[in-house]
Formats: structure tokens, C-alpha cells, sequence
């Protein structure tokens, strides 16, 4: 238990960046817009009350106007949707589960598409949030590489790299985590 205590502290203590300050080589927002690098090291847990829809091809997933913005330095926000705005008929359980040294363990989901295809781990939740993070226990985040998400009516760009689930949008300025050449942050 002392070592999973020790290797979390680790793993926390090993940002760099965490929103007190933006470094140079981040881009100044304009009017309206938010950079990520003022975003907090542990992370925000934010309330959004925009419409959010998520679809699996043309098949519509998901749909709020009560989801929650996670807001981490570096990093375009995940939004995190309730289990009622999802429709869980559509969700496969999947074997993969990931860490996370601020919300803890996630547990994953496919979806199949509106042409049948099955898109795997798509969707992920953390059944057993840490600290702050309670605030999104049983919440569903997508990732928008997989399927086509809309805040606002604004389609989302996924965040690259394939393992961070951040939604770009006009609002948002970077460069964000993920990106080539980030490796280090």
C-alpha cells in the first residue's frame, strides 16, 4: 500500500506545468477564448449546462445539457455526460481499464456505429472517482477521435494523439498535450 501511496505521489509530482503560470510557447486567447494552460494541475471539475450530443455514426449516443468539463493543464477538456444522458443498450463492456494518478481507475466501453462497425473503447468511465474527481464517479467521457461529438452545435476535433480524450473547439487555445513534439509535458 506504501508503494501504490509513493508511486501515485510520484506520478502527481511529476507535472511541470500547472496552470499558475502559461509558459511562453503557449498561445495567447483572444477575445472569448479559453488556453488550456490555464487550466489547473489536479484538475477543475466544471458544470456545463450547453448542449452536448454525441452520436456513433448517425445514431444518436448521448444527449445533455448537464455535463461536466474536466479542465487540466495542457489539455483540451473532456466533458463527462451522466449514465441517464447516455443510452446504455448501445454500450459493450470492455477488459480495458486504464490509471489515472488524479481520478483513479477507468473502466471502458465499445459501441457499435449506425453502419455496424464496432468501435472499440470508445467510451470510459471511472466507477470509483478519487477525491474531487467524485464529482464525475459513473460519469461516461467519449472520445471524439471514435465518435462525432457536438457542443453547442459546434462539432468537436479530437485531441491527437489517440490516448487523451479532450474536445477541441473555436474556444479553446493551445498547443495542446497529445500533439507531436509533447511527449515531455
Amino acid at each position: 500500500m506504501t508503494s501504490d501511496r509513493n508511486s501515485l505521489h510520484r506520478a502527481r509530482a511529476a507535472w511541470r506545468w500547472r496552470g499558475q503560470q502559461r509558459p511562453d510557447f503557449a498561445v495567447a486567447p483572444g477575445a472569448g477564448q479559453e488556453s488550456v494552460w490555464d487550466y489547473p494541475r489536479p484538475p477543475a471539475y466544471v458544470p456545463d449546462s450547453r448542449p452536448i450530443e454525441i452520436y456513433a455514426g448517425d445514431r444518436l449516443l448521448a444527449r445533455t445539457e448537464r455535463s461536466m468539463r474536466v479542465l487540466e493543464t495542457g489539455s483540451p477538456p473532456t466533458f463527462y455526460l451522466p449514465p441517464e444522458a447516455v443510452d446504455m443498450a448501445q454500450l459493450q463492456p470492455s477488459d480495458r481499464r486504464t490509471f489515472c494518478e488524479w481520478k483513479g481507475r477507468a473502466e471502458y466501453f465499445h459501441v457499435t456505429d449506425s453502419a455496424g462497425r464496432r468501435l472499440d473503447n470508445a467510451l470510459w468511465r471511472y466507477p470509483d472517482a478519487f477525491d474531487d474527481a467524485a464529482a464525475i464517479a459513473g460519469w461516461f467521457a467519449c472520445y471524439p477521435s471514435q465518435l462525432r461529438c457536438f457542443v453547442d452545435g459546434e462539432a468537436v476535433r479530437a485531441q491527437a494523439g489517440g490516448y487523451y480524450g479532450g474536445w477541441i473547439t473555436a474556444e479553446l487555445v493551445g498547443p495542446f498535450k497529445g500533439e507531436p513534439g509533447t511527449g515531455h509535458w
